[in-house]
């Protein structure tokens, strides 16, 4: 499950890119664009914009420290743990194979 919101994390941040992308050229598109009401709305834009790619940084933040944590708490059980890890890897290994000898 947590491979399946991780890939929906990346798919979410991506398009968040695209977004921000495709707003930032529209920005550029309606420059020229006189009146009080068009400056407004691009200000406004603007300024939500900044707030996504803070929100996309901060995002980006916690899913590298959570993989680091991850990628750490699985180097102390392993260290802590050789054979079991060794047997584990053997068991995926295993399993693994088998379900492509099926195909």
């Amino acid at each position: 499950m947590n491979d399946i919101t991780s890939v929906q994390k990346d798919k979410l941040m991506g398009d968040l890119r695209v977004v921000i992308a495709d707003a930032e050229e529209l920005l550029r598109m309606t420059a020229d664009q006189a009146g009080e009401s068009a400056a407004d709305i691009r200000s406004r834009v603007q300024e939500k914009m900044n707030q996504a790619k803070a929100d996309l940084f901060n995002l980006q933040e916690a899913a590298v420290a959570k993989a680091k944590a991850a990628g750490h708490a699985t180097d102390e059980f392993v260290h802590e743990n050789p054979w079991k890890s060794i047997g584990i890897a053997a068991g995926v290994g295993l399993v693994v194979g088998l379900l492509i000898g099926r195909r």
